[in-house]
């Protein structure tokens, strides 16, 4: 899952919160480095991802794509479901997107210190493109991903994915919701198991 579902899915513990956002930045055991609860985020996240990469829906979902962009499938639909995310926000979430996403840009500067400077650097262009409401658009989601083509310097080919997301819009949209469900209650269980330990 790509950002607006790992902030999503930590609910309303905002530890868990820095923690879920930090979780790529931070390598190995250098979790251990951070307080309980930011520690129980950065393991969530690891767990999430696992979860999202052994899903027999996920896996249905990458294989439409995987002919034309190998292993960078995984990254693209992590990004595509929070399209659907981010579209459908209003049967998941009683605050509006625009809302949420503000409170989260404006709780995470002010806590931008416990960041790596990865996160850091990689907030500021967050907020500015706003990228939580841009996923759910068509047009900020291709934006998100020409960016992703970027970074891998033109390998990945991701910008052509708006195409396939098009071509499988209502198939990836049920994948998703019903894949959903499951990571939902999958979370829940894992914060409530990562929490008591």
């Amino acid at each position: 899952m790509n950002f607006l579902a790992h902030l999503y899915l930590s609910k309303n513990n905002k530890n868990i919160l820095i923690g879920n956002f930090i979780a790529d930045a931070v390598k190995g055991n250098k979790y251990n480095n951070y307080p309980t609860e930011i520690k129980a985020g950065i393991l969530l996240h690891r767990e999430i991802d696992n979860y999202t990469d052994n899903h027999p829906i996920a896996r249905k979902s990458k294989r439409r794509l995987h002919e034309r962009y190998h292993h960078y499938d995984g990254v693209i639909i992590d990004i595509l479901y929070d399209h659907y995310l981010a579209k459908n926000w209003h049967n998941y979430s009683e605050t509006p997107l625009d809302v949420y996403a503000n409170s989260v840009y404006k709780y995470f500067q002010e806590n931008i210190e416990t960041f790596p400077t990865k996160i850091q650097n990689i907030l500021p262009y967050m907020i500015e493109y706003n990228w939580l409401v841009a996923y759910a658009s068509i047009d900020g989601i291709g934006k998100i991903l020409q960016g992703m083509n970027k970074r891998t310097k033109g390998i990945s080919k991701m910008d052509l994915a708006i195409e396939d997301l098009k071509l499988y819009y209502k198939e990836l949209e049920i994948d998703f919701t019903t894949f959903f469900k499951d990571l939902e209650q999958f979370t829940e269980e894992k914060t409530s198991l990562l929490l008591s330990i």
